[in-house]
């Protein structure tokens, strides 16, 4: 797929980029082969593929769910500005 200068204009303008006309016809040409391994890509047939939720087939060290501090909630809220039956009380920033 070609992109033309109008439609990079458009691209960039979308993105908030400020680009210089004189460079508009380069970024044409490399967003054009970007596009155009994004077609390739949408070419392969996955449907035998599973999906993975990692690239690599690793799985997560996840640790032992135990609790490694002292509750020190009273503490902190002994210095919060606002406090009322166990939770901090903020001001209200939506009507």
């Amino acid at each position: 797929m070609s992109l033309t200068a109008d439609e990079v204009r458009k691209v960039a303008r979308l993105a908030r980029l400020g680009i210089d006309d004189a460079y508009i016809e380069d970024h044409a040409g490399e967003l054009s082969s970007i596009v155009d391994v994004f077609a390739r890509l949408q070419a392969v047939d996955t449907d035998a593929i599973a999906p993975m939720s990692h690239p690599l087939d690793l799985t997560a060290r996840l640790r032992a769910d135990e609790v490694t501090e002292t509750n020190q909630r009273e503490a902190f809220q002994a210095v919060a500005p606002a406090v009322a039956d166990g939770v901090y009380l903020v001001p209200k920033v939506i009507e």
